[in-house]
């Protein structure tokens, strides 16, 4: 997929947050990126998106003026384990959803239950 398409769907997926949390993502930007760095692969497969930064209860009045917070959305890696244009719209909607969680300091265990409360 085309670098651009892949973006329009990750910008739609952000779109499509509820508005009680799209109106508290603040300082925070997302990318895409090819893949994962080598460090970064995981033992029971590739790694699909990553947050980096810190979460949104943890932080204090005097945020605003850090860096921003960063999710990296690996296009390859979602490609690879998608089937077609609809399974890769489904996926990533999936990894944003997924770190955003993390964005609000959702831990692993919490967003698996959520994910199995969904399926």
């Amino acid at each position: 997929m085309e670098r651009r398409r892949f973006e329009t769907l990750v910008e739609e997926a952000l779109q499509s947050l509820p508005r009680r949390f799209k109106k508290h993502l603040q300082n925070i930007v997302v990318i895409v990126e090819d893949s994962p760095p080598k460090e970064r692969s995981l033992r029971s497969g590739t790694l699909l998106g990553l947050y980096h930064g810190l979460p949104y209860p943890q932080r204090g009045a005097t945020f605003g003026s850090a860096i921003p917070d960063v999710i990296v959305i690996y296009q390859k890696s979602i490609e690879r384990f998608s089937r077609n244009e609809s399974d890769i719209r489904r996926r990533v909607r999936e990894v944003v959803l997924h770190e955003v969680g993390h964005y609000f300091g959702l831990s692993e265990d919490d967003l698996r239950d959520i994910e199995n409360e969904e399926a």
